[in-house]
């Protein structure tokens, strides 16, 4: 039973010097930087993609010219695996779940009037972030935009998707090999670039706890980070341009905890696995997203609360970018109105709470430390296990983790349903829903998107195309690094689904183990 309230007794052997340190030194508990947000903000990154590229423009200008700071981009499902918008596949999803992406061209009206010399741009995608990321290099050179000046982040994290989404194409270890060539790429093409975001936030959607969360991201980290030095990069340089992607979830405390337990642990394993010091490599820097578990169809406004309340857990907790969740998210898409007030809720918080003006205010607190070490160690633990199975790569292939994240959201559900656990307007305090309608995208989008890619067919030339298709083939059989010939078929007019496709011819298809 939790005691009812703390002090040192519940901190044995605490010593602050070790446990805590400076904001901006070693292990980083109390931040990645002395500072924090008194000197620099947290990047207020609204997530949003809808419909075609003009839809999802109209979005980004209206989020930029309320204040935001960057953008970040959803895609479609049939982009995300590798499908153009004219595949008998990808019927009745084109443009549902984020921006439908075809060709260099869309991307091209996907960006068209924005600076990105000027603004950071976060991609969520995975089995096709080496096609995605070529044509966001593509376009922004035929924008006038040097590679140096792109700054932003491609999520790029493959494994994530074998144990909590799904949005995988190729087995796992050419998806792997897919990572590493991004990471590589990039390292010598796009300075300011993040080549990759590990992300506990799909594994905490799909189920897990706190200390599930920070677990087996920070393994797939590590697994990232051994698999970047089998190919040859320096480790302590690759995980310098790491960073992380977490959720926030609604048990306030255990939130901050587990940012600033993150934080601890990463730099402790980098130094303990990896012998890297270095404090740009071993200093884990993350972008959060409030829960959209968590947020109910029956009195949505009950949302605004709670977003409130997580985006507060992730700025205490130390985040370097937020992103808040719409009120109507439950319904559907998020409209203007619920946009305008989830970047609102970021910018109260910024301005108005007082809650930016000292580093680490939770710092000391005897719950929250008694709370950071005991997810810590509890995490740790999860580590050990998954070494004792062969590392994170067999623990997958074996379905452990995805089990494991099973076992808690059945657990979770279950006090839902008993009500030992209370969701407000759902288990208790029901009445009356009241919302605006939600946004609806226009049922023009997919067959207007069908026609632009089949007319993109016949416009583009036809040597050049096949050529290039050829070579990434060609890069993908030969095991060198595939992002040059991707980056030539990108600009050959290729489709995602066709770039897709010609490495599919070398590296088949992912079966789960079940199947």
């Amino acid at each position: 039973m939790e005691p009812p309230f703390y002090e040192a007794k519940d901190l044995p052997g605490f010593d602050p010097d070790l446990e805590l340190g400076e904001p901006g030194q070693f292990p980083f508990t109390r931040g990645i930087r002395p500072s924090m947000y008194r000197s620099r903000r947290w990047t207020m990154r609204q997530y949003s993609g809808m419909g075609d590229a003009e839809q999802s423009n109209r979005r980004y200008q209206f989020l930029l010219a309320q204040g935001g700071d960057g953008l970040s981009v959803a895609f479609d499902l049939p982009t995300q695996i590798g499908y153009d918008s004219d595949s008998p596949w990808a019927a009745g999803e084109v443009g549902k779940a984020g921006v439908a992406i075809d060709s260099l061209e869309d991307m091209e009206r996907l960006f068209a009037g924005i600076p990105l010399n000027t603004v950071s741009t976060s991609m969520t995608i995975n089995a096709t972030a080496t096609i995605l990321l070529a044509m966001y290099v593509a376009a922004a050179t035929r924008s006038g935009c040097g590679r140096a000046q792109l700054s932003g982040t491609v999520q790029n994290d493959i494994l994530k998707e074998y144990i909590a989404r799904g949005t995988y194409i190729y087995p796992l270890e050419h998806s792997l090999r897919l990572t590493t060539d991004l990471f590589a790429w990039s390292g010598e093409n796009l300075p300011s670039w993040n080549p990759i975001s590990i992300s506990g936030y799909h594994l905490r959607e799909a189920g897990a706890t706190a200390v599930q969360e920070i677990a087996f991201t920070l393994a797939n980290g590590c697994a990232y980070l051994a698999a970047l030095a089998n190919a040859g990069l320096d480790s302590e340089q690759a995980a310098s341009r790491f960073s992380f992607f977490f959720a926030a979830h609604n048990d306030f405390f255990e939130e901050v905890a587990k940012f600033r337990a993150a934080r601890r642990l990463w730099a402790r394993v980098l130094e303990e696995r990896f012998s890297i010091q270095g404090p740009r490599a071993v200093a884990l820097r993350f972008h959060t997203q409030t829960a959209g578990s968590t947020l109910t169809a029956q009195q949505p406004e009950n949302n605004l609360a709670r977003s409130a309340l997580q985006a507060l857990s992730a700025i205490l907790g130390g985040t370097q970018s937020l992103h808040v969740n719409g009120y109507d998210e439950a319904l559907g898409l998020p409209g203007e109105k619920a946009a305008r007030l989830a970047l609102r809720t970021q910018q109260i918080l910024a301005e108005e709470s007082g809650a930016a003006q000292t580093v680490d205010p939770l710092g000391g607190s005897y719950y929250v430390e008694s709370l950071t070490t005991a997810i810590e160690q509890q995490a740790r633990a999860y580590m050990t296990r998954i070494d004792a199975m062969g590392g994170m790569l067999a623990a997958i292939e074996r379905g452990w983790v995805q089990r494991e994240i099973e076992d808690a959201a059945f657990r979770h559900q279950q006090a839902i349903d008993s009500r030992a656990n209370v969701v407000v307007g759902v288990n208790r305090f029901t009445g009356p829903d009241s919302i605006d309608s939600p946004q609806k995208l226009e049922g023009t989008v997919e067959q207007h998107q069908i026609e632009r890619v089949r007319g993109l067919r016949i416009r583009r030339d036809p040597l050049r195309w096949h050529a290039a298709l050829d070579r990434v083939t060609e890069h993908a059989r030969s095991g060198t690094n595939v992002m040059p010939a991707i980056v030539e078929a990108v600009e050959s007019c290729a489709t995602v689904g066709e770039i897709a496709t010609s490495m599919g011819k070398v590296f088949g298809e992912y079966q789960p183990a079940s199947l």
